[in-house]
């Protein structure tokens, strides 16, 4: 192993030096930058999945992707064995291999591999894939030759979204109970579960039977067509910003409707019409419309959750199966979603810390898991025992038929749903399914509850470290007498709420308020943003309050 790893560190310097003395660090979203600064980090992923690999004696997979950041970045991260993410000691891993200095990468490779106790013989084996952004086609190539330099195997998907390569991952890790990891494999599953669902379901009323998605000009809008293929028809589906013209994720996709609050570039809305928007790399979607008045309404991920939450605790208690359904939600999730989901619907809430891995650990608590962010990233997992109830019950001739049916429409929605991560063209499958199965509109759907007003701002500081919280993130700890200046402004509102937390990628401190009126709000969010100004280190242009 000693020679492969010399290897490793010459074909660093020789193809992939670290060119610039910067320290990048690997969040929950895996490394995210500048494109031009990721080529020597990438190729060391590539040595790091191939350790992974070993460690875990299973596929590991690599996604190229920024996201929903803008086209001149890129990034990348690990999925780990069930196509989840990597457990936090492997975050640190990442972080120190990327930041070291070229000679010192073998130290860091063994470093690694004494503390994992890895058994190097391993035949590693590597899946990855990567987005339509320029620069992912030279970055894959580093992330080969990493994953060669160690005599790893790998398998390059080329373009994908972030939830396929998840899902691929899983299948392979599971020898195929999950579903085949190919493409057709990927669509064949969602499809065929949502043409059945269909032929289960009635969709009577008012349910729109055309969506208006806005494909952020990124990977989804080329899946989604390719989905589409496979749907005969149940779904009609009008794709906008497909990369043809527009630039990625510039004023347009679920991250830019949902801060911004109005309709992307590129899709002119008319009243009524059920739109959705996909992020850059389609793990997120959120909905929207205008009405008469041509006022803008945002469906996001609290009432994409509240509409599974309640669809699924109905069939699980028409089934009769005994089963803990619960839905995991962050700080940002609308006071009112929550005050809904817990006296409406009578489900378990559970508040977790910003961030995908926090949530999906947190769901995995219950038979039945619903997570969503208000983002619009989010999915549901269904227990190996919550899967084998249902199956049982759905295969039970001797039941009434009404609890068997529902046992059945839970059977086939499992295959409906990425459970490896949260998937913009599964949940926009499973959002049509509930709808049409409940005859609704979205207007119908969007009055199941009214969103408390609400607005997200950022403070420029020196340094974000300053900041710290607990509660899941809801509470500041430092610096010493912030919280308490918030909890004064947040008094002088009705249901007023607020809390500020560090960005887990640049120097800013991201403010969340929400009050009874949009005045209000606006007011208390800029409030709050100059007291953190003032107090954690705030530079740049002071905030100023409406």
């Amino acid at each position: 192993m000693d020679n492969r790893l010399e290897k490793a560190k010459s074909i660093a310097v020789s193809k992939h030096p670290r060119k610039e003395n910067t320290t990048i660090q690997y969040g929950t979203a895996g490394f995210r930058c500048r494109a031009e600064l990721l080529d020597h980090v990438i190729y060391r992923m590539g040595l790091l999945a191939v350790l992974a690999s070993k460690c875990r004696k299973a596929t590991i997979g690599v996604m190229i992707t920024a996201s929903h950041n803008p086209e001149e970045d890129n990034g990348v991260k690990l999925v780990d064995k069930r196509g989840e993410m990597m457990p936090p000691a492997w975050e640190k891993y990442a972080t120190e291999l990327a930041n070291v200095e070229d000679e010192h990468i073998p130290n860091i490779l063994k470093k690694i591999i004494n503390s994992e106790n890895i058994e190097t013989s391993y035949k590693a084996k590597v899946f990855f894939a990567r987005d339509t952004r320029p620069s992912s086609s030279s970055l894959a190539r580093a992330l080969q030759n990493g994953i060669q330099a160690l005599e790893g195997n790998f398998h390059d998907y080329g373009l994908l979204t972030t939830p396929q390569l998840h899902y691929m991952v899983c299948c392979e890790n599971t020898n195929g109970r999950y579903g085949v990891a190919s493409e057709d494999g990927y669509y064949n599953k969602l499809s065929q579960a949502f043409v059945k669902l269909r032929d289960l379901t009635s969709g009577d009323g008012g349910y729109q039977s055309t969506v208006h998605i806005d494909a952020a000009n990124g990977i989804g809008a080329l899946k989604m067509e390719l989905l589409d293929r496979h749907l005969n028809h149940t779904l009609e589906v009008e794709i906008y910003n497909n990369g043809s013209e527009g630039k990625l994720n510039f004023e347009c996709g679920a991250d830019f409707v949902k801060i911004k609050q109005q309709a992307p570039r590129g899709l002119t809305i008319k009243p009524g019409m059920k739109c959705a928007s996909f992020d850059g790399d389609a793990d997120r979607i959120v909905y929207f419309y205008t009405d008469e008045d041509g006022s803008f309404h945002l469906v996001d991920g609290d009432k994409i959750a509240t509409l599974i939450a309640g669809y699924l605790q109905e069939l699980v208690s028409r089934s009769g199966i005994k089963l803990k359904l619960g839905l995991v939600q962050t700080a940002y999730a609308n006071g009112s979603s929550t005050n809904y989901i817990t006296r409406e619907l009578k489900v378990p809430v559970a508040c977790v810390p910003t961030g995908v891995k926090h949530l999906h650990h947190k769901a995995q608590e219950f038979d039945i898991g619903v997570y969503f962010e208000a983002n619009g990233h989010g999915t549901v997992l269904f227990s190996d025992h919550a899967s084998d109830m249902i199956l049982d019950v759905s295969g039970d001739t001797s039941l009434p038929a009404d609890r068997r049916q529902a046992a059945v429409k839970l059977s086939v929605l499992m295959d409906l749903i990425n459970q490896a991560v949260g998937d913009a063209m599964s949940d926009m499958l499973l959002v049509e399914t509930i709808l049409y199965d409940r005859g609704w509109s979205i207007q119908e759907w969007n009055a199941l509850y009214t969103d408390l007003p609400n607005r997200q701002l950022k403070v420029k500081v020196n340094d974000r470290t300053v900041i710290t919280t607990t509660d899941a993130e809801r509470k500041v700890v430092t610096p010493d007498g912030l919280q308490a200046a918030i909890d004064q402004l947040v008094e002088k509102y009705p249901d007023g709420r607020s809390f500020v937390r560090p960005s887990g990628t640049e120097d800013v401190v991201r403010v969340y308020a929400e009050a009874d009126t949009q005045e209000s709000t606006d007011r208390l969010a800029g409030e709050v943003a100059v007291k953190v100004f003032e107090m954690a280190g705030g530079v740049g242009e002071k905030p100023v309050v409406p």
